[in-house]
């Protein structure tokens, strides 16, 4: 079992957005994304399923041809491989699952 307790979780970066990675295990993970007005998510893809969920704020996925706002308490899943972006709308905080793991986010 890995624990990150409140307030240890790992500072990180991707996209320029700030993110604290958080549990991780052999096939998934956890990260607190800081969004704030003016960060861009541009279109990408990876071959990780993304499952999100909003704390706080706005935020506008689009994932394929499919585009959603999303406020506190709604969530999403993205499969592997679809090309998806995230543009802030008000400064939010999610908490986004992972899975398999992103070696990049724990390699910085």
């Amino acid at each position: 079992m890995h624990v990150v307790k409140s307030g240890q979780g790992q500072g990180r970066k991707s996209f320029d957005v700030a993110f604290d990675l958080l549990a991780s295990g052999p096939a998934s993970m956890i990260t607190l994304m800081h969004y704030r007005v003016g960060n861009v998510i541009p279109a990408h893809a990876h071959p990780n399923e993304q499952a999100g969920y909003l704390l706080s704020g706005r935020v506008k996925v689009t994932a394929g041809d499919m585009v959603s706002e999303l406020t506190a308490g709604d969530s999403y899943v993205i499969p592997a491989d679809i090309e998806h972006s995230i543009e802030i709308l008000e400064d939010a905080e999610e908490l986004q699952v992972f899975t398999p793991l992103r070696p990049e986010f724990l390699n910085q």
